[in-house]
Formats: structure tokens, sequence, C-alpha cells
């Protein structure tokens, strides 16, 4: 692997229609700042996961700056990409902590990272066909959508903390999304929160004294894990989500770089299971390829990895900051209940988006039903304990979406019951059925 970057044309500016390739980069001066603002554009959605979570918000950001390096050499310089914080791991650690406390969360978390590592090698072996069989897009879309879901009532909760605050943060990021264009526009459930904050500070919601305790310089809290087979089955069906995320990001930067990075996804799957198996290990959260940095590249149209290198130079640089650290985890529950009320439903629509791009068929029963359940399941957190084992929401609906639709779409091959005859209830609007009352009207065209 050449860690070297091709100066594209005069390395100050890109042409119309041209894009940085990710083997190459603009001036250094300009590769800073870009790399700077993929730091910012990561900055709020990582720091969330472990203040909602009550992990170290700098151990988290030390790990994802380490894990983004390793997934840069991992992958071969080839995929540009920031590691962060996967809010698909927020119900499993909350979970976890309940029963156990850190220590066997980021057990979890752990053997999360090892069960995508393993993926990864099993794709970079004999290819990413099966997941598609495995998880087509009603499953994949189902399955993200029910963990953002799921997550609804923690936002309730942390709203009712601080109504006014939450109100005023919610209200920024709904104003800022649409006042402006480009990279503030992207950022605004950052900058949603910081509005948030300052008006946290002025209601005397924000405890500064361990700011002024902690150090300017220093390494942060690590952790070690502790394995409980009990909770193991809250963290299993994060991993397809990561899966789908590794696919989906692999997906985005080829079409965008014109680019076949396919023979690459095998790699990426397995630096992600390397990154987040790291996090686990030392106190961290679990992390995932980022569509916010996506936005950035698309926004610059710089891909180059170089960009990558210095972002996660500069978040290792911040991570070894107590006092920066200190400093973030201030953030009262009432911002917090502001940015998760927007979030947590992202994440369920981004479940949704899933559907739409791949037209899913929902006049298909298979499809219509697989839906149904995964989805009341998660939202409602439909429980199961099995000995020590314990199943919830997540788990058991992301179970019965893989286990509904194979199940269903084998009978229904068997039988030749694919096709539903349309009705109201299963085609949207019922815009595709014929209306009665024209019947007898004559034929425009005749």
């Amino acid at each position: 692997m050449a860690l070297g970057w091709q100066v594209h044309g005069d390395g100050r500016q890109v042409g119309p229609g041209a894009v940085v390739a990710p083997d190459e980069r603009l001036s250094w001066p300009r590769t800073i700042g870009i790399g700077m603002q993929h730091v910012v554009a990561m900055f709020g959605a990582t720091f969330l996961v472990p203040i909602l979570t009550g992990l170290p918000p700098a151990t988290t950001l030390f790990f994802s700056a380490i894990g983004t390096a390793l997934f840069l050499l991992i992958t071969g310089n080839r995929l540009p990409s920031y590691l962060g914080s996967s809010f698909a791991f927020i119900a499993p650690i909350a979970a976890a902590q309940a029963d156990g406390g850190t220590a066997v969360a980021l057990g979890g978390v752990l053997v999360t990272g090892a069960l995508l590592a393993v993926v990864g090698l099993l794709v970079q072996a004999v290819g990413a066909r099966w997941i598609d069989v495995v998880m087509p897009p009603v499953v994949t879309g189902t399955i993200v959508a029910l963990i953002g879901l799921n997550l609804a009532p923690v936002a309730w909760d942390n709203v009712q903390k601080a109504p006014v605050t939450a109100v005023a943060t919610l209200f920024a990021v709904v104003l800022i999304t649409v006042l402006f264009r480009g990279i503030l526009g992207r950022l605004a459930i950052l900058l949603g929160v910081l509005v948030g904050y300052a008006v946290a500070v002025l209601r005397g919601e924000v405890d500064f004294k361990a700011v002024k305790d902690a150090a300017w310089v220093g390494l942060p809290d690590f952790t070690a894990p502790v394995f409980d087979l009990s909770v193991l089955g809250l963290f299993v069906p994060v991993v397809f989500v990561l899966i789908a995320e590794n696919v989906g990001h692999v997906k985005s930067v080829a079409a965008m770089t014109n680019r076949d990075l396919d023979s690459v996804m095998g790699r990426a799957l397995f630096a992600d299971g390397v990154a987040t198996t790291l996090a686990g290990a030392g106190g961290g959260s679990g992390t995932t390829t980022y569509a916010e940095n996506i936005g950035v590249m698309a926004a610059t149209r710089v891909y180059s990895t170089a960009a990558y290198w210095v972002a996660a130079g500069t978040a290792l640089l911040l991570s070894l900051s107590p006092k920066f650290g200190a400093l973030i985890a201030t953030i009262p529950q009432g911002v917090l209940g502001g940015a998760t009320t927007v979030l947590y439903g992202m994440i369920g629509i981004l479940g949704a988006r899933i559907w739409v791009q791949n037209k899913v068929d929902f006049s298909d029963p298979v499809n219509l039903t697989t839906a149904a359940v995964a989805l009341i399941i998660g939202i409602a957190n439909y429980t199961w304990a099995v000995g020590d084992v314990t199943f919830e929401g997540i788990a058991l609906g992301t179970a019965a979406a893989i286990g509904i639709y194979h199940l269903m779409r084998s009978v229904a091959r068997w039988r030749g019951t694919s096709e539903e005859a349309a009705s109201p209830a299963s085609v949207p609007g019922g815009t595709e059925l014929p209306d009665r009352r024209q019947d007898d009207r004559p034929d425009p065209a005749s």
C-alpha cells in the first residue's frame, strides 16, 4: 500500500465535473482544511453516542481516530471513510449497562466487532452476493428503522428532564436545516446542539466544575470489558446494521468516484470490525462508516484519503485533552432530548429510505408482513428470556425480519402465492386501482 498521493491538477481547485480521487490530493493546506471539515462533520453524531450511553467521550473519540487510521490501512488507502460512533449501539449498550454495568456493555461491543470482522473475512473470500440474499432491502430497511424507532422512549425521557431546552434545541435543528446550504445545512444537528447548549447555560442547567478540574493534556479513561452471555443477544443484531452501513458506504463512494470498489468490500467490513473490537476492548463505542462525511465529500468533490488521515490525526489530538472531553460531557439531558428526537426519527426514516431507493414492493404480502411484524416487535420492545440470555425488541425484531421474510418467500414460491390481488390495503393510496365511479365514462382516447 502506498501512502503517497498524486497532486490533483494545480492542487488549488477542482475543475467542473472532476473529482479528487482517493489516491490524489489538493495542496496540503487545502487538504488539512478539508480534513478538519470531516472532523466537524462527524463531531456531533460521534459524541452523542457516548453522551447518551454514559461512555467517556474522549475515549470514544480516541478509538474513533485509531479506527479510522486502521480502516485506511486495511483498505489499502483506497476507500475514504471516517469511522464514527454507530447509533445502532445506543440501545444495546444502555440495556446492557442497566443489567451489568459499563464493562459488560463493552464486552458486547467487542463481540459485535469480532463477528463483523469474521463477516469481512468471509466476504473477502467468497464475495458479497450472499449478503443481498440473506438481507434483501426490505429486511435491511426494516432493521434500520426498528432500531431508530425502538429508541423513541429514550428521547422522550430526556425531553422531560428539561422541556424548554429540548424544544429550543429541536427548533434550532429544524430551522438550521432549511436556513443554510452546503456544509452548514449538513451540520444542523451539531449547530442545533450548540444553540441548545447556550440556552441550557442561560437557564443554569450546565455544571462546569468537572471542566475546571480536568487537565489540558492526558490520556482518556480506559475500561476493560467483561463478557456476559446474558447480554450478547442485545448486540448481535447490530452486526446486520453495520454490514448494511459499510456496504452502502462502499457502493456510494464507488458511484461518486466512478470506480469499482467491490474488491475492498470485505476489507471495509473487516476494518470496521477490528476498529469496533478495539473500541470495546478499551472503553469506546462501536464504530461505523459515516454518512455525514459522505456529505462533505459530495459537497467538496474531494475523495482523497489524505484528508481522512488529517481527520484521524486531528481527532486523536482532541481525544488527548481531558478538559475537552469534560466539556463535551457537560451537555445536559434537555439538549440531548431535542437532538435525539430528530436523530432517532432520522434513523427510522433511513430504513424507509432504503425501501424507497430499492423500490421495495409492499403490495407483495411477503414484504408487507415482514416489515409490519418486525417493526411492531421493535417499537414495543418485545422481550424473551431464555435462561440467562434476554432478547429484546431490536434482537427479536431483527430475527423476525430475517426469519419471516425467508419463511414466507420459500412457502410462497412453493405454493405459487407470491402475488396478492390489488386492494386498497396493499396499494399505497389505492391509486393503482380502477375508479369504479368512472367506469361508465367514455374513454378520452376514443
